[in-house]
């Protein structure tokens, strides 16, 4: 599967899901690391271990597994598939270590076609 379409796959998964606040930011040009993350707010950490457990059976029925998930028993679950890595967290979680800042020359991807209101 392609990096674009995977991405586009987490994204709805996690707004199948009710994942809060999703976004997708592509950091091709920015680190070798990914070409994009996924970062999405559950409502309490059950939710967030919920979410988790819902993109590793969403994707793994399309044939995809994770490279690795880190952070299971946290706030803050990253969810690593090569080309997209995907953060999951808690509210709190969320706004203390400001991903969004911290990469604010990412490109913001439109995924308003995907998620649903």
């Amino acid at each position: 599967m392609d990096k674009k379409k995977l991405m586009e796959n987490i994204v709805k998964v996690l707004d199948d899901n009710k994942g809060m606040d999703i976004e997708a930011l592509e950091i091709t040009e920015l680190t070798t690391v990914a070409d994009y993350f996924v970062i999405v707010t559950g409502t309490s950490s059950t939710h967030v271990r919920a979410l988790t457990e819902d993109v590793e059976d969403g994707l793994s029925k399309l044939g995809v597994e994770p490279e690795r998930i880190e952070g299971k028993a946290t706030g803050w679950i990253l969810m690593d598939y090569g080309t997209v890595i995907v953060h999951i967290f808690t509210a709190d979680m969320r706004e203390h270590f400001n991903l969004e800042h911290l990469w604010a020359d990412a490109k913001n991807i439109d995924i308003s076609h995907i998620i649903t209101e």
